[in-house]
C-alpha cells in the first residue's frame, strides 16, 4: 500500500480510495469509469481568494485607473480600493445561498474581458498563472495546485480512469494549464463560462467574449454540464464546498462502485482552515457515508517541492 498514492498517509482515506479503484477496475469497463473534480479548494488553493479572483481583480483595477466613474460602483470600487473583504463576503453569501450581491459581481466580470477574442484571454490567463504569486504562500500558482491529488489523478488515469474538471471556475481560464499541471486534456475541463460570438473575417473568423453569461457551473448546474459534455453518470467525485454538493450526489450508482470525496481544510500549518462554505456539505458527507480527506491528518505532504 505504501507504494500507492505515496504522498498520502495511510489511513482510511487512502484505502478507501485504493480499495474502490480495485473494485472498479474488476467490475466496470474502461469507458466507464468517470472521475470528475471541482478545482477551487480541491486540487488547488483557494484561499485567501480564488485564484481566478485575483486575475479578475487585477483587471478591474485597471479599468477603474483608466475610467474614474468606475471607482464608485461595484466591483470596481472593491478592486480600486484593495477591498478584498467586500469580494470574500460576496463569496461567503454566495455559499450561503444568497447571490444579491453576487449579480453585482458578476456584471464586473462579465465586463472585464467583454470584447477581446478568446485567443487573447487565453493568453492573458495562461500569462498570469504562470507569472503571478499567490499574496501568502510565498509560492507562484501553478505551484499551488495539491501533490495528493495530482497524483491520485495520475493513480486514477493508469488504471483506466478518464477525469473531468467541473468547476464553478471559469472554463477558459483554466483549460491554458490543466493538461500540463493536473493531466486533464482541455477538452474535459467543464466549467463556468460566458457567452460567445463568432465574427467572421478573411483570416479565418475570431470568437469574440460577450459581457453575458453562458452559465454558472455550480450546485445543480454541475450535474447538468457533466451529463451535457460526459454522457455518463461519474463513479467518483470529489468537492470541497456547498456548491460540489449535487455533482457528488450524482456519482451514486446502483449496480457500480462509486465514490465521493469530500475534501476538508483544516490545516492552518500548511494551508488554511476553514469550514465555511462547506457546512452543508460536511452534513451530507455524515449522513450519507462520503469519504472526508482531512489535509492535515490524510496528506503526508500538500505542495509540490
Amino acid at each position: 500500500m505504501s507504494e500507492v498514492l505515496s504522498s498520502w498517509n495511510d489511513g482510511v482515506a487512502k484505502h478507501t480510495i485504493v480499495a474502490f479503484v480495485e473494485r472498479a477496475v474488476s467490475a466496470v469497463p474502461a469507458e466507464e469509469r468517470v472521475a470528475v473534480f471541482d478545482n477551487d479548494g480541491t486540487l488547488w488553493c483557494e484561499k485567501p481568494l480564488p485564484i481566478q479572483a485575483d486575475f479578475i481583480l487585477r483587471r478591474l483595477f485597471e479599468m477603474a485607473q483608466a475610467d474614474r466613474q468606475l471607482r464608485d460602483r461595484q466591483p470596481w470600487k472593491a478592486a480600486y480600493e484593495r477591498d478584498y473583504g467586500w469580494l470574500g463576503a460576496v463569496l461567503a453569501e454566495h455559499s450561503a445561498g444568497d447571490d444579491t450581491n453576487v449579480r453585482t459581481l458578476l456584471g464586473g466580470v462579465l465586463a472585464a474581458f467583454a470584447g477581446i477574442t478568446v485567443d487573447d484571454f487565453e493568453a492573458r490567463s495562461d500569462a498570469f498563472l504562470r507569472t503571478s504569486q499567490h499574496p501568502t504562500l510565498g509560492r507562484s500558482y501553478l505551484k499551488c495546485a495539491y501533490a495528493p491529488m495530482i497524483e491520485l489523478l495520475a493513480y486514477l488515469e493508469v488504471n483506466g480512469f478518464s477525469n473531468y474538471i467541473a468547476s464553478g471556475g471559469g472554463r477558459d481560464f483554466m483549460r491554458p494549464i490543466s493538461h500540463e499541471l493536473y493531466g486533464i486534456p482541455r477538452e474535459r475541463v467543464i466549467g463556468s463560462a460566458t457567452a460567445l460570438e463568432y465574427i467572421a473575417d478573411q483570416h479565418g473568423g475570431a470568437i469574440i467574449r460577450k459581457p453575458d453569461a453562458d452559465y454558472l457551473d455550480d450546485g445543480p448546474q454541475k450535474p447538468i454540464r457533466i451529463w451535457s459534455r460526459v454522457g455518463r453518470r461519474p463513479l467518483l467525485a470529489a468537492g470541497n464546498s456547498n456548491g460540489d454538493i449535487h455533482m457528488l450526489d450524482f456519482a451514486r450508482h446502483q449496480d457500480k462502485p462509486f465514490l465521493r470525496l469530500l475534501l476538508l481544510h483544516d490545516d492552518a500549518d500548511r494551508e488554511f482552515d476553514y469550514t465555511a462554505g462547506a457546512e452543508q456539505a460536511l452534513e451530507r458527507a455524515d449522513a450519507n457515508n462520503w469519504t472526508v480527506i482531512s489535509i492535515k491528518n490524510d496528506w503526508a505532504t500538500v505542495f509540490p517541492a
